[in-house]
């Protein structure tokens, strides 16, 4: 990897590390939000062999106008208007109601870019692994489930891009339901079969 790329990749790295710098992940006070970011990023290159700069800075700063004061001018500013446009596309638009931003998620995926689609995969593995794994503690077992199939439906519409990260994300579902069971069986956060 040239020097310019690793200086792409860090910069990208640390503009979302200063700007999630007081965020934790829902349930965990210990978590930095921007593990997650990183994350998405880091599958998209392990699993996903993505080595498109502005896709791996996009998965990194995907959050960044939606959860914080960022801009998509500021974004635009410091990595370009291709970074930018994909920041856009991951970008909720948080004067819409939960219910209806989850909605359009799944409405607007099978109409996203290629590359969106990408990040919006690794953005779901990450987020079911969490939800499954370490749910934020008012979570039920219900809510849960409901992420889990919401996840389910939105990369329905995204699939077709690479058969690795569809795969992976295949696979933690799987697990998913596993843990989780498919069907309801009135269990809470905490209870075990």
């Amino acid at each position: 990897m040239s020097s310019a790329i690793q200086s792409q990749l860090l910069g990208a790295v640390l503009f979302a590390a200063t700007k999630h710098k007081d965020q934790r992940r829902k349930g965990h006070s210990t978590v930095p939000y921007v593990n997650h970011v990183i994350e998405v990023a880091e599958l998209l290159a392990r699993v996903g062999g993505i080595t498109d700069v502005a896709v791996l800075q996009a998965a990194l700063l995907h959050d960044t106008v939606e959860d914080t004061e960022t801009t998509f001018e500021e974004v635009e500013e410091k990595f370009g208007a291709d970074v930018q446009r994909l920041v856009e596309e991951m970008t909720d638009d948080k004067s819409i109601p939960k219910a209806e931003r989850k909605r359009l998620q799944i409405a607007h995926a099978t109409a996203m870019s290629e590359r969106g689609k990408l990040i919006k995969i690794a953005d779901k593995i990450s987020n079911i692994r969490d939800i499954v794994d370490r749910p934020p503690p008012d979570w039920t077992w219900e809510r849960r489930r409901t992420y889990v199939q919401w996840g389910e439906d939105v990369v329905a519409g995204c699939r077709g891009v690479n058969v690795k990260l569809e795969a992976l994300f295949d696979m933690v579902v799987a697990e998913a339901w596993e843990k989780l069971g498919k069907e309801g069986e009135g269990k809470e956060c905490g209870e075990t079969s």
